[in-house]
């Protein structure tokens, strides 16, 4: 009998530290979910607040760009530089709003990599991987690779 007990509080502690993980991978998913959504999506494609964009995206970010079978970087401070540009030439703003479509979010520890797909009136532009880490102000985006659809 004292075996069986023993089984049993070992099994609920289990559960309960499983109970645990799980409830906390589910809180850093909404976090990586609401900081892509306020300083990416809203912020860079949406015209947006840029100060909540820079708040998500770590100082060293760099967006890294494929062409001519050569990298190059984008920092955050040069995008946001040339969203605001873009901004004030505009007439009038954009109508049509980007939206996120998230693919896969995979966490470890205070590691995670989000796949997102954007759309623009229901067509799929960009297939992008966003890397974030866990700072003590919470999740921040430091680098993105991207593949633009034709």
């Amino acid at each position: 009998m004292k075996m069986k007990n023993k089984l049993t509080l070992m099994m609920l502690a289990l559960l309960m530290v499983a109970g645990t993980v799980m409830a906390q991978s589910n809180h850093d998913e909404e976090a990586i979910k609401k900081v892509i959504d306020v300083a990416y999506i809203e912020g860079l494609h949406n015209g947006g607040d840029l100060q909540a964009t820079e708040s998500g995206f770590h100082p060293g970010f760099n967006l890294l760009i494929f062409r001519n079978n050569m990298l190059e970087f984008l920092p955050i401070y040069n995008w946001i530089q040339m969203t605001k540009q873009r901004r004030k030439a505009q007439t009038e703003p954009d109508k049509e709003k980007t939206t996120c479509v998230y693919k896969n979010i995979d966490i470890t520890g205070n590691a995670a990599v989000a796949k997102i797909e954007l759309y623009r009136s229901d067509k799929l532009i960009f297939t992008d991987y966003l890397s974030l880490y866990k700072f003590e102000e919470g999740w921040r985006v430091v680098s993105k690779i991207y593949f633009r659809h034709p």
